[in-house]
């Protein structure tokens, strides 16, 4: 999941993973790749620690590491550590880092740790940050579908524009990429909005009071009605462009 920040990515990734959980498509992972880490407020589960805390008090000085351990094998057991298990999935939280210093190495450990975790699930779903920093440190490569996420604003199609001209520019491996455009208005003209990108429309998710009452009362996704309108949205979403029956394949 990438784009600008404020166009509800989180609470999508949120959804499409209740939709994969309900229909028993474990095992998953969720990956909450935002510094500013609220993914586990929608779900509903609080991760026991995050990459970016893990790397004060293991990734930076070799000598915490124990005895007859070497670097990657701690790294690897610290980061397993850092896991929220949950019922069809797990969650593993980015963070921020507590103290100073360079957040590179941090970013370089949760690529090549989610490479090989990801090995041990069906699914691997991460919600990036906003903007374009994370294509840019090419924390998010080797995608099979990419799903940016915009709001009904020119603004925002515009940056969904640079989000595809970057992964281009950066030479990232991302198979399929589609714009979704979030909380439409009823009778909004969205063609009229995606003539300002050259990406393939993937499903337009309607503006949903539900979501908002949910939020507020402080419930998360998996507390939402089945008769809430984005519900439908993401389930033909999940249909067409993650299970495969439209053109995507089964994806990570």
């Amino acid at each position: 999941m990438a784009g600008k920040g404020g166009t509800g990515k989180t609470t999508l990734t949120g959804l499409i993973l209740r939709e994969l959980v309900e229909r028993d498509e474990a095992p998953i992972l969720v990956v909450d790749a935002d510094p500013n880490a609220n993914l586990g407020e929608v779900l509903g589960v609080k991760a026991p620690a995050t990459v970016g805390g893990l790397r004060e008090e293991a990734f930076v000085g070799a000598r915490e590491i124990p005895t007859g351990w070497d670097k990657q094998s701690w790294i690897e057991y610290k980061m397993h550590e850092a896991l929220a298990e949950a019922k069809g999935y797990d969650l593993l939280v980015m963070g921020r880092p507590e103290g100073p210093g360079c957040y590179c190495y941090a970013n370089n450990l949760l690529r090549e740790y989610i490479k090989t975790l990801a090995k041990e699930y069906d699914w691997v779903l991460m919600d990036n940050e906003g903007g374009l920093e994370h294509l840019s440190r090419h924390t998010t490569r080797d995608v099979d579908v990419m799903l940016v996420v915009t709001d009904p604003s020119v603004r925002g199609m515009r940056t969904v524009e640079r989000v595809n001209e970057l992964i281009d520019e950066m030479g990232l491996v991302v198979k399929e990429r589609y714009v979704v455009v979030n909380r439409v208005p009823e009778g909004l003209d969205v063609q009229a909005l995606l003539e300002h990108t050259s990406l393939e429309p993937a499903m337009t998710i309607p503006q949903d009071p539900a979501i908002f009452e949910n939020d507020l009362a402080g419930r998360d996704v998996f507390a939402l009605g089945d008769d809430a309108v984005s519900r439908k949205a993401v389930r033909d979403l999940v249909d067409q462009f993650v299970l495969g029956n439209g053109q995507a394949g089964k994806k990570e």
